[in-house]
């Protein structure tokens, strides 16, 4: 009986059916990366999110078979050690489709209506005492008609072109940063920086894109643009951009994820004064996980564990 262990239950609002096998299922609600290898010990199939399996512990479980990451990213396994032992690992496609996208532009309008300029101003009694039916006390700008740069693609970057072309924009899709070619239908980085009143990111974290946006990058781009990111935290050069939006080398940002999640309180990214700057939205990972999604997450999960004890393994990334 294949031994099924859950190590970060807690991440996952949904109906996870157990797999239609014979099976022994332990269910942890969080772990703790000192608890990995002594609670997966015995286990056949380890379900993880966050919680990083290295090399250690791959070499440490003789009896894992498999890996389901109940998540896409999947820059928190050794994958290259899983390859080497044989170890299949299988990750989450697709289930975001609507509610990423759907927060992309939730950030976007958000920032560039100024709904928290506007809330703080109701706040301090202003609309109250004005003399006159509306206030124009904070620009607001329209989606329509703005140019949206996508860096990375895949499901998400699809959505929220979809959505930003319903709203009247013009999307486009930048070219890998330094690449020599252009290839059709894409528009080189450095001018896709320059054009765009908005950047959204969707790219994987690997080598080649961490700090992919730095000072260079965040200079580079229009003072009136926005910088949206519900991919990877460090994506995102966050010294930098940190400098760019207190001293107003763009706009506006609108991020879910940070470089350390959940941030410790000296996180540069939750500091008191960044936090209350009206032009800055940092929501936390929550980009992802609308109940729908998450339930979508949960079926397609337990959908690859069945996949790969039927000898035919879905999604696999390792």
């Amino acid at each position: 009986m294949l031994r099924i262990v859950q190590l970060e239950g807690e991440s996952l609002i949904a109906d996870v059916r157990r797999p239609a096998f014979a099976h022994d299922w332990v269910e942890h609600a969080k772990t703790a990366p000192a608890e990995v290898v002594e609670r997966l010990a015995g286990a056949a199939i380890a379900i993880i999110n966050k919680v990083a399996i290295d090399a250690a512990a791959v070499n440490a479980l003789p009896k894992l078979k498999m890996i389901a990451v109940s998540a896409t990213g999947t820059n928190n396994v050794d994958l290259d050690a899983c390859r080497a032992r044989g170890i299949v690992v299988s990750n989450i496609r697709g289930y975001a489709v609507h509610t990423v996208p759907e927060h992309v532009m939730a950030l976007l309008l958000a920032l560039s209506r100024n709904l928290v300029a506007w809330r703080e101003t109701l706040l301090a009694g202003g609309w109250q005492r004005s003399d006159q039916f509306c206030l124009f006390d904070h620009p607001i700008r329209d989606l329509h008609g703005a140019t949206l740069g996508l860096i990375g693609g895949g499901t998400l970057g699809n959505g929220v072109a979809r959505l930003a072309e319903a709203f009247g924009m013009r999307v486009l899709r930048a070219e890998r940063k330094g690449a020599a070619i252009v290839r059709p239908g894409y528009t080189a980085f450095d001018t896709a920086l320059a054009e765009a009143d908005a950047i959204s990111l969707h790219c994987p974290l690997t080598a080649e894109t961490k700090d992919m946006i730095g000072e260079p990058e965040l200079r580079a781009m229009k003072r009136s643009a926005l910088l949206i990111n519900t991919a990877r935290g460090g994506l995102v050069n966050e010294a930098a951009l940190v400098r760019a939006l207190k001293e107003g080398w763009i706009a506006g940002a609108g991020f879910d994820v940070i470089t350390a999640e959940p941030p410790p309180a000296e996180h540069p990214m939750v500091d008191e004064a960044l936090l209350a700057l009206p032009n800055f939205l940092l929501t936390p990972h929550v980009a992802w996980s609308s109940r729908p999604a998450m339930q979508t997450l949960a079926n397609q999960l337990i959908a690859n564990i069945e996949a790969f004890v039927a000898g035919a393994p879905q999604n696999r990334v390792a």
